[in-house]
C-alpha cells in the first residue's frame, strides 16, 4: 500500500492538514480495498499549535517521513520569515532531510515555502497562492514559480496553490496513480469536482459574474453531450447568444482556461476513461473523444501526458488485446 505521510508544522492550516487524509482516505480499488495510509506527523513526534488556536497531537515523528512513498506539506502561517530568508527550524531541516530518495514530495499552498527554504524547489519549476508570489519570487530566486496555475507536476516534487487546487492536486496523484475511475470515486465520496487541470489559472482578482449576467454554464453542458461532433468557437457563442469577444472574455472568467483548451481537456477525459476502462481501438477511441483520428488523440495525448495513447492504455490494462 503506497505510504503518505502528512507533515504538520507550527502553525499549520487545520483544513488542509486533514485534506490529504479525507482524499488519500477515499480512494480505494473497485472491490473496496484502500490504496493509500495515510499518517500525520510531525518534525519530531511532539505536538504543535495549528493557526486555529488549538494544539495537534499526533502519533509519528520523522519516522514516518523517512518511511513514506509521498511526503505532504500543508501551509503554515507562523514562518513569515522563510520569505525573508531565514532558515528553517533545525528539526524540521532534519526531518525534511530524511525523506528517502525516490520518495514523492508535495507541498499545498505555502507549504511550498516549507520544501523551497529546505532546498528542494531550487531549479524546479513550482507553484503558490499568488498573494505570496512576489515576496516568493524575492526570497527563492531559484526556484522557477509560476504563479498562474492551479498546480505544477514536477516529476517527484508537486506544489500546489490554495486551498481548493491542494485537493485538486490530491485527486491528481490519485489519477496518476492508480487512474480515472478511482480518482472520480474519490471525488464523488468527497463531494467535489473530479478534475480540473493543473494548468487552469488561478482565480486572480477575477470578479464574480453578477447573478443577472449570461454565463456560459448551459453552452458547457450542451458542449458536454457532443464532444464527439467538431464543435467549433463559432457554434459556441452561438448557442451563448454572445458574439465571439464576449463569449471567450466571459468563458475564460469562469473557466479560468480558453473554450478550445477546455473543449480538449474535456475530450481527453474520455479518451483516458475510455483508454482505461475498454478494449475499444485508438482510431474508435479518438472519434469517440472527439479528436477524429489516431494521429490527433496522439499528439494531444503526447503533449498533455507525455505518453501515446498505447502506452497509456498498457498502464492500465497491461493485458488488454486493444494495444493497437
Amino acid at each position: 500500500m503506497h505510504r503518505v505521510a502528512v507533515l504538520a508544522v507550527e502553525g499549520v492550516a487545520p483544513f488542509e492538514l486533514g485534506m490529504p487524509s479525507r482524499v488519500f482516505g477515499n480512494a480505494r480499488a473497485e472491490d473496496g480495498t484502500p490504496l493509500y495510509q495515510v499518517t500525520v506527523c510531525t518534525a519530531d513526534g511532539m505536538p504543535v499549535m495549528s493557526d486555529a488556536g488549538f494544539t495537534i497531537g499526533v502519533a509519528a515523528g520523522p519516522e514516518a517521513l523517512a518511511a513514506a512513498d509521498t511526503v505532504i506539506v500543508p501551509p503554515t502561517h507562523a514562518m513569515p520569515g522563510l520569505l525573508r530568508g531565514e532558515p528553517l527550524p533545525p528539526a524540521l531541516a532534519a526531518a525534511l532531510a530524511g525523506i528517502r530518495p525516490g520518495a514523492r514530495t508535495v507541498s499545498i499552498c505555502t507549504g511550498s515555502e516549507v520544501l523551497a527554504a529546505a532546498g528542494l524547489l531550487d531549479g524546479r519549476a513550482a507553484t503558490t497562492h499568488w498573494v505570496h508570489a512576489p515576496d516568493f519570487r524575492r526570497a527563492f530566486p531559484r526556484v522557477r514559480l509560476d504563479e498562474e496555475v492551479l498546480f505544477v507536476d514536477d516529476g517527484d516534487v508537486l506544489t500546489s496553490a490554495g486551498v481548493a487546487a491542494g485537493i485538486d492536486l490530491c485527486l491528481y496523484l490519485i489519477r496518476r496513480d492508480h487512474g480515472t475511475a478511482a480518482a472520480n470515486r474519490a471525488a464523488r465520496l468527497c463531494v467535489v469536482p473530479p478534475w480540473r487541470d493543473g494548468g487552469q489559472a488561478q482565480y486572480i482578482d477575477r470578479p464574480v459574474p453578477e447573478p443577472t449576467a449570461a454565463t456560459t454554464t448551459a453552452t458547457r453542458a450542451w458542449a458536454l453531450e457532443r464532444l464527439a461532433e467538431p464543435v467549433t468557437l463559432a457554434e459556441l457563442a452561438a448557442h451563448a447568444r454572445m458574439s465571439l469577444r464576449t463569449f471567450t472574455r466571459r468563458f475564460r472568467d469562469e473557466v479560468g482556461m480558453t473554450p478550445v483548451q477546455w473543449l480538449t481537456g474535456q475530450r481527453l477525459e474520455v479518451a483516458r476513461h475510455l483508454l482505461e476502462s475498454s478494449d475499444l481501438p485508438v482510431d474508435l477511441v479518438a472519434h469517440r473523444a472527439g479528436f477524429g483520428s489516431a494521429n490527433s488523440l496522439r499528439q494531444h495525448m503526447r503533449t498533455a501526458l507525455g505518453v501515446s495513447p498505447i502506452a497509456y492504455r498498457r498502464t492500465f490494462q497491461p493485458d488488454s488485446p486493444a494495444l493497437a
